[in-house]
């Protein structure tokens, strides 16, 4: 609905009103104003990090039971080479003469023992990924659940300030990909460090000269982890914040896919898809080159403590102070202990770029909230309809003020018109009454209550609203006439259909009220669409209509037709009706015309002609004469 936003009005193809106007916000700076400019690195990575593990607390029951499967595993998965090494020396022994020969039933219970050890820890991983898989995703909708609900208080001036694409973008890109980091790197963080822990008390166990030098890993690994993620980090920030500005900028260009083949700007919107595009290349690229710097260098690192291992423990077996099945399961357990290294530091890329995510998922819901209902409500089951300004003063921006000092008086049941030229202030009053936006000072008043001291949505359900942008959701022509008032029954979506000439189209549809529109109302014409939701706020059966240009999209007969049914849709109610065409509001029982934020002129039709000055000037202007030069 973008005559509800921002701050100064803007122009339509047809010259007519649309909604205020915004400077380009920071995060909005792409497209047609220029190259994004996104934050380049994480506010706070670890406290990020410690908030994103404390969504998960609802999950405390699944989390013990991962801890224990990998526990396990791991434990049964880090004797397994222990074992083998007495394999090895059963071997070593029956070949050197030790021995009797080999003892081969001494080394089939090992290999068995070995091959339940493996069986088991398998499974126990599996177990483990299952369970993880469930904690994870349940959190995720939970997360999901959080943002949509924060996202349904959140108010109209935020919403307005924010590149749709960027927010969308933050609820379901970013969200999806903290669900796969998660995934990816707690599973591999436990096994890890838990491989990490059990591998080294076996070193120490085996050799505590071989486990020294395999424990000069740890620090170098550290260090090389900890210089890569400091220069990926920013460039993961990047690569999300460039993916949210595409994202904004592909929406706008097929939003207005029609308007880009008119003016053939095809070309230009490539360009700046280009732009974009490359921006996003750049940022991605960069961050994953960074980040992929850790395997191959943990694999060096990994490569040099093998060899040192493998020379000393050899010289040690020489010399007698170590069996050959103790440094077979030295070697085994030293590329265990590399192997967790390598997968820890290779995962950073990836808990970057889910952190990265996060804190963009988090900046949204610490978004300061529009403003609570009164804990204790006026409540007016069905109010007569009698608004009242009462010194109101509003501005989008506080060193622009656009109203200022509005007083005036609607009684129930009367037409109040507001006319006057673009950026006068029409849409801001009538967001206003709907508690869109809050005003500066002043009072508005519903049937003499304060609606500031009203639950918005018992008076939104008071309200009826026609807009010149029209919304529809993907369903059926019935179910869209039917989200005035879901309880209607089927023959009141019926009258109110034939009341607004709803009915004479439907019937040439193939399905009827079955037809299917999508939520951009492909299957209909713009005029179409006009007239369902007028039939919408028809079943709606409101107490207050707004009517904001509801006629501007239909042909001159049919607007003729519409205008006798809104005349009967407006009695006994208290109407409020925008409109530029002078021609569709001279049966009002009160015209405002307005400039600059203020009432410059009130009264009838007649009156207001005979009068002279704005009024007069603005229909002289549709009817009178010949367009005049500018």
């Amino acid at each position: 609905m973008t005559d509800l936003t921002e701050a100064e009005p803007d122009v339509a193809d047809d010259g007519e009103e649309t909604g205020p106007v915004r400077p380009p916000s920071a995060s909005a700076m792409g497209g047609r104003w220029g190259p994004a400019t996104p934050g380049e690195r994480s506010e706070d990575f670890y406290g990020s990090t410690r908030r994103l593990l404390a969504t998960m607390r609802p999950e405390r029951k699944g989390a013990v039971l991962v801890l224990a499967a990998a526990l396990t595993s791991v434990t049964l998965a880090v004797l397994g080479p222990r074992i083998l090494g007495h394999g090895t020396d059963i071997i070593v022994r029956g070949l050197t003469g030790r021995t009797r020969g080999i003892q081969f039933g001494q080394l089939r219970n090992v290999l068995l023992g070995v091959a339940v050890i493996y069986i088991v820890s398998s499974a126990l991983s599996y177990l483990q990924s299952y369970i993880l898989a469930g904690v994870v995703q349940r959190t995720m909708m939970r997360l999901r659940s959080e943002v949509e609900e924060k996202l349904n208080r959140l108010s109209l001036r935020y919403v307005d300030s924010q590149p749709r694409g960027d927010l969308l973008s933050r609820v379901t890109n970013d969200i999806d990909n903290i669900a796969q980091s998660l995934q990816q790197t707690l599973s591999q963080a436990l096994t890890s460090i838990l491989t990490i822990v059990g591998v080294l008390a076996m070193m120490f166990v085996i050799s505590w000269v071989l486990a020294l030098i395999a424990l000069v890993m740890i620090p170098t690994s550290l260090f090389i982890v900890t210089q890569v993620t400091r220069r990926s980090k920013k460039r993961f920030m990047q690569q999300w914040a460039h993916t949210g500005a595409l994202n904004a900028q592909v929406e706008e260009a097929f939003t207005g896919h029609s308007l880009v083949k008119v003016f053939g700007q095809q070309r230009a919107v490539e360009q700046r898809f280009q732009v974009k595009n490359d921006q996003l290349f750049g940022a991605s690229f960069s961050a994953q080159f960074i980040a992929g710097v850790i395997q191959p260098a943990m694999m060096f690192l990994g490569n040099l403590n093998f060899v040192a291992i493998a020379v000393i423990g050899g010289l040690r077996v020489s010399s007698g102070s170590m069996s050959l099945g103790d440094v077979q399961a030295f070697i085994q357990y030293s590329r265990q202990f590399t192997q967790p290294l390598t997968q820890m530091a290779s995962m950073m890329n990836v808990l970057q770029s889910g952190v990265a995510s996060a804190e963009r998922v988090f900046e949204l819901l610490d978004v300061d909230e529009q403003a609570p209902d009164p804990a204790e409500p006026l409540i007016d089951e069905r109010p007569a309809g009698r608004i009242e300004f009462e010194h109101v003063s509003f501005s989008y921006d506080p060193a622009n003020p656009l109203i200022e000092d509005l007083s005036l008086v609607a009684e129930p049941g009367q037409t109040i018109a507001i006319v006057g030229p673009t950026g006068a202030g029409k849409t801001t009053l009538v967001n206003l009454i709907m508690r869109f936006y809050e005003i500066d000072r002043g009072t508005i008043r519903l049937d003499g209550n304060d609606i500031a001291q009203m639950r918005r949505s018992e008076l939104r359900a008071n309200v009826g609203m026609v807009l010149q942008d029209t919304w529809l959701f993907g369903g059926t022509i019935r179910e869209n006439i039917a989200y005035g008032n879901l309880e209607a029954t089927e023959d009141q979506i019926r009258a109110a259909a034939r009341a607004t000439y709803v009915d004479r189209f439907v019937h040439s549809l193939p399905d009827g009220y079955d037809t299917v529109i999508d939520d951009e109302g492909g299957t209909v014409s713009a005029g179409e669409k006009q007239l369902l939701t007028i039939a919408r706020a028809f079943l709606a059966n409101p107490t207050i209509l707004i009517l904001d240009e509801a006629t501007s999209s239909v042909d001159t007969r049919t607007e003729v037709l519409i205008q006798s049914a809104m005349a009967a849709l407006r009695s006994q109610r208290t109407s409020f009706v925008i409109a530029h065409r002078l021609s569709t509001i001279r049966d009002a029982d009160l015209i405002l015309v307005m400039e600059h934020g203020s009432i410059v002129q009130q009264g009838t039709h007649s009156e207001l002609l005979a009068t002279g000055g704005a009024y007069a000037n603005l229909y002289n202007a549709q009817f009178a004469g010949p367009a005049a030069e500018v």
